[in-house]
């Protein structure tokens, strides 16, 4: 019998490749929303062409991820969708923001 209590979700999100791929989907989760896409692009001060040219940036994912965090419901909503412990989103979003753009 496997010990889940190893692969905390800590551990398994706050690599650098699994934290972008994380905020990549949240990324799709918040735009597949109009009302969701509209706000984060009001907040960000961005339009959708920066938004897709600045998508590989640490920064711009942290951000999306950091905009997660600021609303519970939609944090909630995001992992239930992605199957993501909520617990895990903060340690991706500090993996993206110590390594910057």
């Amino acid at each position: 019998m496997q010990n889940r209590r190893s692969s905390s979700p800590k551990q398994r999100f706050n690599d650098l490749d699994t934290a972008s791929a994380l905020a990549l989907q949240a990324m799709a989760f918040i735009v597949a929303d109009s009302g969701h896409a509209s706000r984060f692009l009001s907040l960000t001060g961005l339009d959708i062409a920066n938004l897709r040219a600045r998508l590989d940036s640490n920064d711009m994912q942290a951000a999306v991820l950091d905009y997660l965090l600021g609303d519970e419901s939609l944090l909630l909503a995001f992992c239930a969708e992605a199957n993501v412990p909520p617990e895990a989103i903060a340690p991706a979003h500090n993996a993206l923001s110590q390594r910057g753009a």
